[in-house]
């Protein structure tokens, strides 16, 4: 049996019918474009009977993307074989995908059809289709709640009346990875004239089985798989093309399986389709998750830097990451810690290393992550004993703010010793206090986070306030704290510059300690 698999992509069709996922024509044209960069065999580009934008976007995406076969999906009816026809029309890798249910419940409650009807529809249909395109797709809906002998049925016509591939969805997400596989199996075994065409399986995460499904169904002779990037999809979604191709990459000497994508394109083609869709990808999401790739146990940490393989069965570069990351945090050991001392410039041994990695995990204990401001802040107070001149002092602040008030800010304050005053709006009081900030000191920098943070409780608590500032290259630290919020956030804002000030006259070199 062939041992490659093919990769259909549904994420601009069944993708778009997650909530708030809706793409324009120009959206999905790019989206199109990076996928045919990825490598997938099919896509599908729309739905064209829905919309005249969906029409748009595939007869455009069917004209203008080269390299995969562009799919439009049809309803088992003639006005929506007739769309997707006229909208692939002319191009020259096409499919139509058209469809009907097969299952008694859908049958029954929703099609008001008996089997013998949707057998006949969907012969015609198949039929139809074939007078515009030589590649039809007929997928058999709610198949895995159909009773088997009837699906043999309606497969085996479909192949007569031409269609080459047979989809058979778990279109509620129903089905569990052992019933699933024999039930593509059976239909290897039972339908006659199966050789003529290849199975595709397309299967919904409801129960969060759609990859597990998708495996289980290649291994039973399935050679289509329907995915989604970032398993986006109707309700809880659709298999995730970038699990599915990453586990037959991964377990290849298990499954001894391939596909046609390229690999390295798999973490780029993940963030444009957040970006576009507005759908976050969850933290711990495997493989293009933000902590796919990261580690903070300091077990896993010393591991992975003695040899890349103890903790991680494939190489981040692999789905186009520059690298693993090592998040310091309170889990984070002595070795990930002077790793990272070392990639800042810093090569310290002995007490000097004692020290601030007791620091380190003072301030890790206090953060959920600990930055390379962080650390740099602790190598100057603790190990080289380094005092950021104050060239500026706050002497007084005063704000104004209230639901009938605009945020006023009046502040004095010292400036390379000369005393001066200032008043500035913002949007909110601390705003308004950072503007005039701003102001005095003619800085250039951005403020890149403001975090707050009670260091005791009450409401007379005393605040912390921490705050990361850029300006060109350099990234710095401030930090302010007092029982109003308002000066601990001016302070925090203060002590950043007078550190932004202090980098850029001493760039620090390399330092042996």
């Amino acid at each position: 049996m062939d041992n490659k698999v093919r990769i259909f992509d549904t994420t601009l069709r069944d993708g778009e019918q997650s909530p708030g996922a809706s793409m324009n024509v120009e959206e999905k044209i790019i989206v199109a474009k990076q996928l045919a960069k990825l490598g997938v065999d099919v896509i599908e580009a729309g739905f064209a009977y829905s919309s005249p934008g969906d029409f748009d976007s595939v007869k455009r995406i069917a004209h203008e993307v080269e390299g995969p076969i562009i799919c439009s999906l049809a309803r088992a009816k003639p006005e929506d074989v007739d769309a997707a026809g006229k909208a692939l029309e002319g191009a020259p890798k096409t499919r139509i995908h058209t469809f009907i249910s097969t299952s008694d419940i859908h049958l029954k409650h929703q099609f008001r059809l008996t089997r013998q009807e949707a057998l006949k529809r969907a012969v015609e249909m198949v039929e139809r289709a074939r007078g515009y395109v030589a590649d039809v797709e007929f997928s058999a809906m709610d198949a895995s709640r159909t009773e088997p002998a009837y699906l043999y049925e309606m497969l085996e016509a479909v192949i007569n009346a031409g269609a080459t591939t047979l989809n058979i969805p778990d279109t509620v997400g129903y089905a569990l990875p052992d019933s699933f596989g024999a039930l593509i199996r059976g239909i290897r075994e039972n339908v006659k004239n199966i050789d003529k065409a290849v199975i595709s399986v397309h299967c919904h995460n409801d129960l969060g089985l759609a990859v597990a499904n998708s495996l289980a169904a290649i291994v039973n002779g399935a050679r289509q798989i329907e995915c989604t990037i970032n398993g986006i999809g109707e309700r809880a979604g659709n298999a995730s093309l970038e699990e599915i191709v990453m586990i037959l990459k991964t377990r290849k000497d298990l499954l001894g399986l391939e596909t046609s994508i390229v690999s390295e394109q798999i973490f780029p083609s993940s963030r444009l389709v957040s970006s576009i869709t507005g759908i976050m990808v969850q933290p711990n999401k495997a493989i293009v998750g933000d902590n796919a790739f990261a580690h903070e146990s300091g077990i896993h940490q010393d591991g992975l830097l003695k040899d890349k393989s103890t903790y991680e069965i494939m190489r981040p570069e692999s789905i186009g990451i520059s690298r693993s990351t090592l998040v310091l945090g309170k889990h984070s050991g002595r070795h990930a810690f002077k790793e990272r001392l070392k990639e800042l410039g810093y090569d310290i041994t002995g007490e000097s290393l004692d020290k601030a990695f007791e620091r380190f995990k003072i301030v890790a204990d206090k953060k959920k992550e600990v930055f390379d401001e962080d650390i740099e802040a602790i190598v100057q107070d603790e190990v080289l004993r380094i005092e950021v001149p104050d060239r500026y002092k706050l002497i007084r602040l005063n704000v104004q703010s209230g639901t009938d008030t605009p945020p006023i800010a009046e502040v004095e304050m010292e400036v390379n010793g000369t005393v001066v005053k200032d008043t500035g709006k913002g949007d909110g009081p601390v705003d308004a206090a950072y503007n005039t900030i701003a102001k005095m000191t003619n800085t250039k920098s951005k403020l890149l986070k403001y975090i707050v943070n009670a260091i005791t409780g009450g409401t007379d608590a005393q605040g912390e306030v921490s705050v990361r500032v850029q300006e060109g290259e350099q990234i710095v630290l401030g930090q302010g704290s007092h029982t109003d919020i308002i000066i601990a956030s001016a302070k925090a804002y203060i002590n950043a510059l007078n550190r932004l000030e202090y980098k850029k006259k001493d760039r620090k070199e390399n330092l042996v300690l």
